[in-house]
C-alpha cells in the first residue's frame, strides 16, 4: 500500500525542514580520530574507502600496515603504482602473529610502524593517516597504549585524519576517538570452508 503523493510529500518536506535545522548547527571542522574495530570483515576495507576519497580530492594521505606482510593486495598495488605521489604507503609488519611466532620480533617491527605513523602524522601535509591493524598491535602489547592515546591526544595536528583498524580496540583509544565503528560478524564464508579470494579480502 502507497502513500498518497500529496501527503507523502507534506511528510518528506516536515523531515527536511528538521534535517536542514540539525545541520545548521554543524559548522565545526576538525581532523577526527576514526576507529574501525570488530570482528566483521571490513575495517580495512571502509578505511581504504576513505583513503581513495582523499586521493580521489587530491588530498595527500598516507597508510602503515601494521600486521598484514608484504603480499599483494589490490589497494596497495593500485596506491603503489598510480597514486604514489598523492598517497605514501609503508607495509612494516611481517605477517599476523600466528605466521611469525616470533614476538621479539614482532615488537620490534611494530615499533617502527609507529615511529613512522608519528612522522607521516606529524606532517600536516598529509590529510590522512591510516594506521592499518594497529588495534592488534595493541592487543598483543607490542606498542604501549598510553603512548599512542598521548600522542593522538596531544601532537596530532588540528585537521589530520587519523583512522586506526583492527579488532579489539582498546578502551582507551574507543575513549578519545571521534568516530568508533563496529563491524559485527553475521556470517562469514571461511566458516563455511571458502578460502580468503582475490578482489573480495585481496
Amino acid at each position: 500500500m502507497t502513500d498518497d503523493p500529496d501527503r507523502h510529500a507534506m511528510k518528506m518536506a516536515k523531515k527536511k525542514a528538521a534535517r536542514d535545522k540539525i545541520m545548521a548547527t554543524k559548522t565545526d571542522e576538525k581532523g577526527l580520530i576514526i576507529v574501525h574495530t570488530g570482528k566483521g570483515k571490513g575495517k580495512s576495507s571502509a578505511a581504504f574507502g576513505m583513503i581513495f576519497r582523499c586521493i580521489a580530492h587530491d588530498m595527500k594521505c598516507a597508510v602503515v600496515q601494521f600486521i598484514k606482510g608484504g603480499m599483494s593486495t589490490g589497494e596497495r598495488d593500485m596506491i603503489l603504482d598510480k597514486f604514489s605521489d598523492t598517497c605514501a604507503f609503508h607495509t612494516m609488519g611481517e605477517g599476523f602473529t600466528w605466521e611469525t611466532q616470533d614476538r621479539t620480533r614482532d615488537t620490534e617491527m611494530a615499533q617502527a610502524a609507529w615511529e613512522k605513523a608519528k612522522e607521516l602524522i606529524r606532517d600536516e601535509s598529509n590529510k590522512m593517516v591510516l594506521l592499518d591493524e594497529i588495534n592488534i598491535a595493541l592487543r598483543y602489547d607490542y606498542l604501549d597504549i598510553n603512548d599512542v592515546v598521548t600522542f593522538l591526544a596531544e601532537e596530532k595536528p588540528h585537521m589530520t585524519h587519523v583512522v586506526l583498524t583492527g579488532r579489539n580496540a582498546k578502551e582507551e583509544l574507543i575513549e578519545i576517538a571521534d568516530l568508533v565503528t563496529e563491524m559485527e560478524l553475521i556470517k562469514h564464508p571461511f566458516r563455511s570452508g571458502i578460502k580468503a579470494q582475490i578482489g573480495v579480502e585481496f
